[in-house]
Parts: structure tokens; sequence; C-alpha cells
């Protein structure tokens, strides 16, 4: 077994700290090379690089976990590997094969293996695939040269209260143009949410709550997270968008399935923001790779707070069901039916 780092796992905050490698691949002449693992944590690249100009950047995020039985797994990452070169296709990049995404993970973290926090630890090991443009473009279009890295670093909880209810506002702004980029998992997108994320903590909140830009009339997502409501009924109701400018989150997926296996009805489908002013909804939400589920106890918007009776202080049931739920089949103590876990090493 690894010998691990010498850290306090359980006071990590969520933050980044230099590991031993990295792995990095460049595309060149129209093909990827072989990739290696590197121990430069640094970038060179010319002042008239596409990312600087254009913003051509994707990025995804995924954890490795250390079991009950002391196996190092991650969680999905052919998904990862999938969402990742969608992004990359609409922003006209050369997607990094699928394939080579899922080996170049499992490569990084088992060369990182000693900076996996240990079972317990309440600490992940998150890991973070970024592909950037790094050739000469002046004129709008796309470059021609790329880099594909991948960079892991351990990091506690998202969200530093834990299981403690977090409070949203409604944000003035919008977070993705219909029918834009705001279903792929592009730094541009991010970029958009920064000035409206400061504004919100700075007023005492955890995050923003976006409507949708067309008519915002329709919740979408926050800055950094899809939403999740259950209603009267336990329903788990999941927002999608219209104008499919919601980010498909692999764990807002995974919980859905983990939901119809446990018997929870769920639906699928536009929630108004006046069906959340109504009441109509007992508990919320905020789900993806960083938090799992954060509990919401409450969404200001102006004058107008809605609370969510069953999970204001904490988790309300149904939250913390699928939450415990999908945590222990990561963690390795509930059985993984779907074969969602990916063993690296034991």
């Amino acid at each position: 077994m690894t010998e691990k780092k010498d850290l306090d796992w359980g006071s990590l905050d969520f933050s980044y700290r230099k590991t031993d490698y990295s792995y990095v691949s460049n595309y060149k002449d129209g093909a990827w090379d072989e990739g290696a693992l590197t121990s430069d944590h640094t970038i060179a690249l010319s002042e008239c690089a596409g990312i600087f100009h254009y913003c051509q950047e994707v990025f995804e995020g995924l954890k490795a976990y250390t079991t009950q039985d002391g196996r190092i797994v991650c969680f999905r990452p052919d998904m990862n590997a999938q969402r990742m070169a969608d992004s990359a296709e609409r922003l006209v990049m050369p997607a990094f094969p699928q394939d080579r995404f899922v080996e170049a993970v499992e490569q990084v973290v088992r060369a990182n293996a000693a900076w996996v926090p240990p079972f317990g630890s309440g600490a992940t090991l998150y890991v973070r695939p970024l592909m950037i443009a790094t050739g000469d473009v002046i004129g709008v279009k796309p470059a021609t040269e790329y880099q594909f890295r991948i960079l892991v670093t351990p990091v506690g909880p998202y969200f530093k209260g834990g299981d403690t209810a977090v409070k949203l506002c409604v944000s003035p702004y919008d977070r993705a143009a219909p029918h834009g980029t705001g279903n792929i998992k592009a730094g541009l997108n991010y970029a958009m949410s920064l000035k409206p994320g400061m504004d919100a903590h700075a007023a005492g909140y955890a995050e923003n709550l976006y409507l949708d830009s067309e008519s915002r009339t329709y919740v979408e997502e926050t800055g950094g997270a899809n939403v999740l409501f259950v209603d009267r009924d336990g329903v788990l109701v999941v927002p999608v968008s219209h104008t499919d400018s919601i980010l498909p989150s692999i764990t807002r997926r995974s919980l859905v399935q983990v939901a119809q296996d446990l018997g929870i009805a769920v639906d699928e489908r536009p929630v108004a923001w006046t069906e959340v002013v109504s009441g109509a909804f007992v508990e919320c939400g905020l789900c993806g790779t960083a938090a799992v589920i954060s509990p919401v106890g409450e969404i200001h918007d102006g004058d107008t707070v809605v609370v969510f009776e069953d999970g204001h202080e904490s988790s309300g049931p149904v939250m913390r069901r699928l939450r415990e739920t999908l945590t222990g089949i990561q963690a390795g103590t509930i059985e993984d039916v779907h074969g969602w876990v990916r063993t690296i090493c034991s």
C-alpha cells in the first residue's frame, strides 16, 4: 500500500496544492502525441496563443477516492471523457480520444496515489482535465495546436459548512445565452459568473441562482452546480432547459438513477420560478462533483424569500438519502450495480 503524504486530511479546504505529477499531451499537425506524466506544473505559451484571444478552453472535474477496503477509485470517468469531447466539438477543438482520456486519468491518479486522501477523512483527490488552444492565431478562427493536461490536487469539502444548508439569491445577471454554450463545460461560462458570484458572497449568500436568459421565468442552475427540488409528494424534480443551456451534470444524472433505484419518483421538466415561490417544494439541493449534494435552505429574490421547510437547516430526508446512497456507492460501502466505480489501484 502506498504511504500517504503527511497532511492533516480532515482540515483540507477546497484549494490547489501541487502534487507530484500532472499529465500532458499536445496536438500538432492534426494529431495528438503519445502524452506523458510531467513534474512541471507550468505552461509556457506564445502571447498569440489562441486561448488568450478567442477563449478556446474546455475543462472537466472528477474525483478519486479511497474506498473502505483500501482501493483507489474514480467515478464514471467515461462520462467526463464524453462531455469533454462534446465541449471540444462545440468550440471547434480536436477532442482528446475518450479511451485515452480515461487511461490518462488512471495514469495520473496512480502516479499521485500518495496524495489520495484516506477513507473516512472527508477529503478527496480532485482531478481537473483541461484543454487549451496553444497555437498562434490572430484572426478570428480556431487555432491549429492544442494542449490537453490533467492536474490533480487533494481537497476538502466545497462548502465549508458540510451538511449545513446554504442560502442562494436570484442573480440579476444571465449565465448563458439561449442556444449558446451553457450546456458545455467551458471556462468562458464560468468567467461570466465571477462578478455575480462575488456580489452574492459579499451580500452573505453562498451562490447565485440563475433564471433562463430568454424569459427570466424558469430555473436553470447556479454558477457551479445543478439544482434539484423535492415536491410535497416526495417527487424529485429536476429542472431542464427549453433552450439547452443547463450543463449536463454527471452527478445529477447519477442521482436521478439512484432515485429511481430507491423507488423515488423523478420528474425532469422545466421549473418556473413562480412555482418555487408558491411553496411547491419542501427541499432544494445543489449537486455536482465538488459538493455531491449541498442542501439549500433559502432562496432570496429581493424581498421575496423562499424557505424549504424540510431542509432549512440541513439536508431533508430525500436529499440526505440520495447523498448517502451515492457517496456509499463511491466509497464501496454500497453495491455498485451500474458499474460506475472504476478501480485504479488496490
